[in-house]
């Protein structure tokens, strides 16, 4: 069935057995292509048939469907015309693995982090209405997207417009007993058809105008209702935001599902439909660790063995983890803060060791900043864990609300970098632009795992805000030493000498700097390398020193090259009136595409081979970017 669907709307056809057969189908394709491109498997598998029944109900790509963050829509891949390159999901030049305008007329909103659905469906509805127009909006957030507040401003706004717009909380985390959800379902099945509708609107005219009495006995029916529906359902939270409730339903069960949102869909105003779904649904491995297959490798279908998941060196997130516990052993200040991502930050040994320590803060960047400041005020030494790219959401806390007072918080900077397959939403490529030029605050790129525990050290060490970054993945299997020592604030390394350039790298880049000058010296160049450890404050001292005594400088960093440390070199060299010539290799001025880390690196020239030739090219007078040719920049 899925091979013959050609467009969503020729669900409308289909029976509810068929749908169900369908779904069958596309978990099916979905599990045989996640267990080899690796992905997000167990949201997906949850909302399949939530998925069938929202474009059974709508008339895409007419009608709009924002999904939040967007893991959850290999099913709306699926069934709007993608089947023939799903098996291309998150590689190089394939699909990716969120909703992209660009990629299909069926995406509606390009997505990859949370809680921002509400406010861009309002925004479409909004548009709608200055258009004239009558298309239906919907946005589909996950409970642990709500947690975001950006999706409470955005619902305190359309309950305030009062807008045609349906929100579907896709909740996987509550289970509903059988028979308070047979009950609850029916309820507002009844509750919100048509014939209902029309009965509640002139049973409420006619009230309204029986003389004298009229008002209060509308005030009366209208409690009575409010007391039967908060009886059945936990919706009195979203009906204070002035959204009519429905739910909850089951996100599984199609033959409820579906009238339930044809009902809604003839609903005024704004509409929050509560469906209970099942992380992992029809994949027994996933069901029963979700966590786990929330983002997978490639993995074994018949086992749900996850292949190359052991062995190997310890990831820079695991070195963290059982660093800052070790840490947190030694001084009662340390406090550690996460975003609803305890286990990708590497922290569940020090949640468990530590648990009054602990502060998973759900999706709330910019909370955790602020909470950290809070304690930070009172003596605490907190740990703010969080991915590159989702710190960008909380660039005004770490100004106005750590650095502006020179809180001792520090910033671990997981996923650095290039991450790999999630693509342009989730490369790590900004940090070194957006904190360096903040006053108070000091940057650390450690180049492997034994100089990330030096730099954790540090952070801890120094009265003020400092951040460090390291890259997803595994470490370079370092054996780590009993002792570890703190960095002197501002102080790098000269890691190899050389007489016809100096590379200076910044964070892991600087082994591949180290190959490159190996090969350059099989060619009779003598190239040096300097691993400046900080990107603020500059080992002004270091530089300066290289970059005049050999007169040409290569920066090599894994962050765009506007703003970041090869700027920061190109000024200072400046300030100094050091007239050396400079390349800067580093990414583009353009949002980097998804494909693994190898690939990347190659194709961005950040690898052993692409820094060789940008080195070797500029020594010889050639001073085209080596990038240029994967970038157009």
């Amino acid at each position: 069935m899925l091979k013959k669907l050609r467009t969503p709307d020729e669900l409308k056809s289909f029976s509810v057995k068929q749908l169900e057969v369908l779904a069958g189908e596309i978990r099916e394709k979905i599990i045989d292509t996640v267990s080899r491109t690796g992905g997000h498997l167990a949201s997906s598998l949850g909302v399949v048939e939530l998925t069938i029944a929202l474009h059974r109900v709508l008339n895409t790509p007419a009608d709009k469907i924002v999904w939040d963050v967007g893991h959850q829509a290999y099913a709306h891949k699926l069934l709007t015309g993608r089947l023939e390159q799903f098996d291309t999901l998150r590689q190089l030049g394939g699909i990716s693995g969120f909703p992209k305008r660009d990629e299909s007329p069926y995406d509606a909103f390009d997505v990859g982090h949370s809680s921002t659905s509400i406010s861009a469906a309002l925004g479409m509805a909004a548009a709608r209405d200055c258009h004239g127009s009558q298309e239906k909006v919907v946005a589909v957030i996950g409970d642990g997207s709500l947690t975001g507040g950006m999706a409470f401003e955005a619902l305190n706004q359309a309950g305030d417009q009062q807008k045609n717009l349906i929100v579907v909380l896709n909740d996987n985390e509550m289970s509903i007993s059988p028979n308070v959800g047979a009950l609850s379902s029916l309820i507002n099945r009844k509750m919100t058809s048509e014939l209902v509708v029309r009965i509640k609107k002139e049973a409420e005219n006619f009230l309204s105008h029986v003389p004298r009495i009229g008002k209060d006995l509308l005030k009366v029916a209208r409690k009575a209702e409010d007391s039967l529906k908060g009886f059945f359902t936990p919706g009195m939270l979203f009906e204070a935001f002035g959204f009519d409730y429905v739910g909850p339903l089951n996100g599984h069960r199609l033959e409820t599902l579906i009238p339930a949102l044809e009902n809604v869909a003839n609903l005024e105003g704004p509409v929050l439909v509560h469906v209970v779904t099942r992380k992992g649904k029809g994949f027994e491995p996933a069901e029963r660790n979700p966590s786990l297959f929330h983002g997978v490798g490639p993995f074994d279908k018949a086992t749900g063995e996850v292949r190359g998941g052991k062995g190997g060196p310890a990831s820079f997130t695991g070195v963290f983890g059982k660093t800052l516990t070790a840490m947190a052993e030694k001084d009662e200040r340390i406090v550690a803060i996460t975003a609803a991502m305890l286990e990708g930050t590497g922290l569940k040994e020090f949640s468990q060791r530590f648990p009054q320590r602990f502060f998973d803060v759900g999706i709330a960047e910019q909370h955790a900043v602020t909470f950290a400041a809070g304690l930070a005020c009172q003596g605490m030494r907190p740990v703010v864990a969080l991915y590159s790219t989702f710190l960008q959401r909380a660039y005004d806390n770490v100004v106005h609300d750590v650095a502006l007072q020179r809180l001792p918080v520090t910033f671990a900077i997981d996923r650095a970098g290039l991450v790999g397959a999630d693509g342009p939403t989730h490369h790590g490529v900004f940090d070194f632009s957006f904190l360096r030029h903040i006053p108070n605050m000091v940057v650390m790129a450690p180049r492997d795992e034994i100089e990330l525990q030096r730099a954790m050290l540090t952070a801890t060490l120094h009265d003020g805000p400092v951040a460090y970054r390291y890259p997803r993945g595994q470490a370079f299997g370092l054996p780590l030493p009993d002792a570890i020592e703190p960095f002197a604030v501002g102080r790098g390394e000269k890691l190899r000498d050389g007489n016809d350039a100096v590379i200076f790298a910044l964070g892991t880049v600087c082994r591949e700097a180290l190959l490159a000058a190996d090969m350059l010296a099989g060619e009779g160049l003598s190239v040096g390398v300097v691993d400046p450890r900080f990107l603020k404050p500059l080992d002004k001292e270091l530089l300066v020193a290289e970059a005049r005594r050999t007169g040409v400088v290569v920066t090599v960093e894994e962050n765009v090259r506007q703003g970041g440390f090869g700027s920061a070199v190109l000024e200072m060299l400046g300030d100094e009136g050091i007239a050396a010539r400079v390349l800067r290799i580093g990414l583009p001025d353009r949002f980097v595409e998804q494909g693994t880390q190898p690939q990347l690196h190659a194709r961005y020239g950040l690898d052993a081979e692409g820094i060789a030739a940008g080195v070797r090219n500029f020594i010889h007078g050639q001073t085209t970017n080596p990038q240029s040719r994967a970038s157009g920049a």
